[in-house]
């Protein structure tokens, strides 16, 4: 196991560990408000959506430089 197949585990592993948390404490609040006000579903589960989708874009841009540490560094 080289040192570049190391830092690209790190790379994936650690950029992942920022959007699961987020995306966590996310939900929670979200479900927690859907469940007091339930007319309000749609917009809360509308916003809850796209920041997830945001969140999971962080975790894609540490794949790609995992993915370019691992191919093009050498």
């Amino acid at each position: 196991m080289t040192s570049f197949e190391v830092a690209a585990g790190l790379a994936i592993g650690l950029g992942a560990i920022g959007p699961g948390i987020g995306i966590g404490l996310l939900a929670g609040p979200a479900i927690g408000a859907i469940g007091r006000n339930p007319e309000a579903a749609g917009v809360i589960q509308t916003n809850m959506i796209l920041a997830i989708v945001f969140a999971e874009a962080i975790s894609l841009y540490a794949l790609v430089v995992a993915l370019i540490i691992l191919f093009a560094v050498k």
